[in-house]
């Protein structure tokens, strides 16, 4: 746990501190690390969450690999541990057994949950009950027995950022520029924006079940909060989502936008998805009009087992 998290934890939050270092600020930087918070933030949301977690839609297998590895560079976890912690939180929202409930103490689901050794989280059974759709994957099953396979990936990211970015430099300037050109690289757009992909993914486990409003009285204490959905792409509308989990979009009323929803259907525009999982009362007239089961494809129907809260 010591090495697995907190170490990596702690030790990017330290080095995206290099941004204040005036020698490696380039306006490139800064635009690579607001467009990498996005599009690296969205191989959490569109893959992890809403494709492996939920199966709210299918896509090609190299596309969902593709996925994977960005998901893999923002060093948040093996495919099949963020999986299986995320369905038993919607198995046990807000109870004893929630992974990361704010209802103990708001940092503690925030980030601190990450930092305490939870037996229960990681044991086989855990895996076997919550992603074992996942690890039927060879890829992922590979990832999960190389346990330091996420810091290969990371670690890779960051010689590739810097090595493209210190050629590229070269073309104006001259080496001692070219270095400092690729640190600011790394710096912005690699560990400042990995820090900023961490605290939007872990405000929708946090202040989403603190702070906002309902739309529907489920069973725990999920809120939709404007400024967390703003951030993380439509994920702020987190009662809309354990209203629903199975539905790829979140969004209930006209003006709650969700971009990732919005991306997946221009996905299918272009082929990469398909089987796009709708909302419950849709569904249940799919079945009435033909008794298509669920409404929903098998590989989702499987995932929505252990997706219910």
């Amino acid at each position: 746990m010591l090495v697995r998290y907190f170490v990596p934890i702690v030790a990017v939050h330290a080095l995206c501190l290099a941004v204040l270092v005036p020698a490696f600020f380039s306006w490139t930087a800064v635009v690579l690390c607001l467009a990498g918070v996005h599009v690296f933030g969205q191989t959490i949301t569109l893959g992890y969450h809403r494709l492996l977690a939920h199966r709210s839609f299918s896509t090609p297998r190299w596309f969902e690999h593709l996925l994977v590895v960005g998901a893999l560079c923002c060093l948040e976890d093996s495919p099949a541990r963020w999986i299986a912690t995320h369905r038993m939180h919607h198995a046990h929202s807000d109870e004893r057994d929630d992974p990361h409930t704010p209802m103990v103490t708001f940092l503690w689901g925030h980030m601190w949950w990450l930092l305490v050794r939870n037996r229960d989280l990681h044991h086989r059974a855990n895996y076997e009950r919550y992603a074992r759709d996942v690890l039927r994957d060879p890829f992922y099953m590979w990832i999960e027995k190389h346990p330091w396979s996420p810091l290969w990936f990371y670690g890779a990211q960051v010689v590739l950022f810097a090595a493209v970015s210190f050629l590229v430099a070269l073309a104006w300037t001259d080496a001692a520029g070219a270095a400092n050109f690729a640190a600011g690289v790394v710096a912005w757009g690699v560990f400042l924006r990995t820090v900023l992909v961490w605290h939007i993914t872990w405000s929708v486990n946090s202040l989403t079940h603190i702070f906002g409003y309902r739309n529907h009285d489920t069973d725990e204490n999920s809120r939709n909060n404007w400024l967390v959905a703003l951030f993380a792409c439509g994920e702020g509308w987190h009662n809309n989502h354990h209203a629903d989990p199975a539905c790829c979009t979140v969004r209930h009323r006209w003006w709650e936008i969700d971009v990732t929803y919005l991306e997946v259907r221009a996905l299918s525009l272009a082929g990469l998805a398909w089987d796009i999982v709708p909302r419950r009362e849709e569904r249940a007239a799919r079945v009435r009009r033909d008794g298509s089961g669920n409404g929903a494809p098998p590989r989702q129907q499987d995932a929505e087992v252990h997706a219910v809260h």
